[in-house]
């Protein structure tokens, strides 16, 4: 979730691991597995399909899952917890000069960078750091992809496959500072057009946030909601 994915798969929603009475929902018996396979498989392809009208239709199983996979995402914790709110600050105040100048290129409020990269590190607390333990003030989570000569650090991370958490590790971009940090996420963004969205937003945090979401910065189907919601506390509306 809180490390940038850079592949042009779709997205998927997370589904919920178990209903209330499964076996009765679904219709029970020993084919039960097989039938929550199906279910999950099928409301994973109406929302990768946009829900409109190219979507297939919905069973009312499917529906019904649906459904709670939605209120599953609007009811998803702060991202702030066991954080209190000095720690909060301290950590924006740090930042505050490298997101202004990373803002001002992206044509954003200062806010919204700030809110990414504290929805990315956990407001610092969970940084990526190299073998050694040092930090690598990847406060974005930017994977090192094959066209970065940079350094690397090495980290595990989460990432939403077919709907579901995957544990893994994967390789991120590492920095000798946090101006450096800064500087190369507003360079990432602005030479990749699939974030064009995210541009020139301006003080709307939802689409800044869209814009990150639907050009594939994270597989966690939540991370739109999330960043809007944080980035709208920063600024006072939430």
């Amino acid at each position: 979730m809180r490390h940038a994915e850079f592949s042009t798969s779709s997205i998927s929603a997370t589904l919920p691991t178990a209903p209330t009475r499964p076996a009765e929902a679904l219709g029970g018996g020993a084919g039960f597995g097989k039938a929550f396979a199906a279910v999950q498989g099928e409301v994973a392809e109406f929302i990768q399909n946009g829900g409109g009208a190219s979507a297939p239709e919905l069973t009312p199983e499917g529906s019904l899952w649906r459904n709670r996979s939605a209120a599953s995402v609007l009811a998803a914790p702060e991202t702030d917890e066991g954080s209190t709110n000095e720690d909060q600050q301290a950590f924006l105040d740090s930042i505050a000069p490298w997101a202004k100048e990373a803002a001002d290129r992206l044509g954003v409020a200062p806010e919204l960078v700030q809110a990414h990269a504290a929805l990315e590190s956990g407001w610092g607390q969970r940084p990526i750091r190299s073998g050694d333990g040092a930090s690598s003030h990847n406060l974005f989570g930017i994977k090192a992809g094959g066209k970065w000569d940079g350094a690397v650090a090495e980290s595990a991370t989460t990432e939403y496959v077919g709907g579901a958490a995957v544990k893994t590790k994967e390789r991120f971009r590492s920095y000798p500072d946090g101006a450096s940090a800064f500087r190369d996420y507003a360079k990432m963004l602005l030479d990749n057009p699939r974030y064009k969205g995210a541009i020139g937003a301006g003080n709307d945090a939802h689409a800044f946030a869209q814009g990150l979401a639907k050009g594939g910065y994270a597989t966690d189907p939540a991370y739109a909601a999330k960043l809007a919601r944080l980035a709208g506390k920063l600024q006072g509306n939430g």
